[in-house]
This record gives structure tokens, sequence and C-alpha cells, in this order.
């Protein structure tokens, strides 16, 4: 297959892309390093980026951001942050890539534990990764061409447990070989509208 990793050369992105390189075609886009450049803030850079890449069997999007900070201290702006960037970066990806893909295509999102069981200051994050959660069961009922989509919903990953520990107090680091394997049985197996929650 030939797969379209966004966000590809980040800490999940690069484990999840060496291992599918054994087997596939893999393409990296990232913001600012890859094969193609591509922010998914922008449609215009996500349409042109998918004009280049003919015959795509699968997308996986490892990108977007949203602003931590106390509930007291988050603005509406802060909160359009990850409204734009994680939520509709990923649902503008979804509703662009449908012309792009070929029949029978995947698609794979990224969530992340705070959807179902958040910490302190993640409020907009929070929000943000329920909404796409919601997305994916309803998009998967009407996208066309045979096309899934799913989205892997992970938590504390195990190569950025010593960044973030301090935020998640005794969470257990999941293990790179889990996380990797949630994307490929996304982008190989036949499940359409799943949540693929890894976060133990």
């Amino acid at each position: 297959m030939k797969i379209l990793v966004i966000g590809g050369m980040g800490t999940i992105g690069r484990k999840v892309s060496a291992h599918l390189n054994e087997k596939h075609d893999v393409i990296i886009a990232g913001r600012n390093s890859g094969d193609f450049l591509l922010d998914i803030k922008d449609n215009e850079s996500i349409r042109e980026v998918l004009e280049n890449i003919p015959s795509l069997d699968s997308i996986i999007c490892v990108a977007g951001e949203a602003k931590w900070d106390d509930f007291k201290d988050l603005t509406e702006e802060d909160h359009y942050i990850g409204i734009k960037s994680k939520l509709m970066g990923q649902v503008n990806l979804v509703r662009i890539a449908q012309d792009y893909l070929k029949s029978r295509g995947s698609i794979t999102l990224s969530t992340g534990i705070l959807a179902d069981d958040p910490v302190l200051r993640t409020t907009s994050a929070a929000l943000v990764n329920g909404a796409i959660h919601s997305f994916v069961k309803a998009v998967a009922l009407e996208i066309e061409n045979e096309i899934r989509v799913n989205v892997v919903s992970l938590g504390l990953v195990e190569d950025a447990y010593e960044k973030y520990k301090d935020f998640f107090p005794g969470h257990n680091p999941i293990p790179m070989t889990k996380v990797v394997n949630a994307y490929v049985r996304s982008v190989e197996g036949k499940g359409n509208g799943e949540i693929i929650r890894v976060y133990d």
C-alpha cells in the first residue's frame, strides 16, 4: 500500500512510519519536515499535497495541537487553537482526502486518553478529542467509495513518558509496540468508525 503519514517525523509518527515502511510505501508529511510540507490547518496545503501523491491507499494523521492551561485562564481564542488545528484540521483532512484516496482506502486520525480520562489543565484538549471521536463514528456512516475512517486514541506513550509524566500522575506508559499496532490495526484491518483505545 501507499501510505501518507502526516506528522511522520514526530514521537509517534516516526515509530509508526518506520514499522509500516517494512511492508508498504510510506510517504511522510509534516509542518516543518518530511517528503512534503503540510499544515493541517490549511486546506490548500492538504489539497496540494494530495494532488501530488497519485494512487494513495491510506492516510494516517498524527498531527495537531491544543492549548493546555487552567480553565480559568483559557480564553475563547485559546480554545480555537485546538479547534482549528487538531479538530478541524483532521475533519478537513477527511473531507478533502475522500476525493483523492483509492476506493476502499482508509484514513486514521489521532486523539488521546483526555477524551475519556482528562487530567488537570486539559479542558480544551479534552473537548477536541471527544469531538473527534463523535465525528469518526458519524462520518463512517456516510463516507463513500468504501473508505474507512478510524481514530487511534492513546494514553501517555513510552517515548514521551519522561517529558509528560508529571501531568499524568499514576498513569502507566504505553509501550511503543502497542502504539504501532493500533495504527496497523486501523490501516491493515477492516474496521470502520472505530475508536481504537490504547490506555494501558
